[in-house]
């Protein structure tokens, strides 16, 4: 696997480098996602983000569960 690789960002079109060989120093290192913010994430898109696109996509998880949950207890 190569340490740095050129990528755009499949939501923005912006280009930033992935370092998966050393994801500690990755633009998206540091971003913490649940498991419901990341499966969420994942039906969307198939490869990486970045960092800018992840942290919106992180608020929006939260916008989109407060109007489900909202929703599930209006109806149920």
């Amino acid at each position: 696997m190569p340490l740095h690789e050129m990528k755009i960002c499949p939501r923005c079109n912006t280009t930033f480098e992935c370092k998966t060989g050393n994801i500690t120093v990755c633009q998206c290192n540091g971003i913490i996602l649940s498991t419901e913010e990341r499966a969420f994430i994942e039906m969307r898109y198939a490869d990486c983000l970045c960092a800018k696109c992840l942290l919106q996509l992180k608020d929006r998880y939260v916008f989109f569960k407060e109007k489900y949950f909202l929703n599930q207890n209006k109806f149920g």
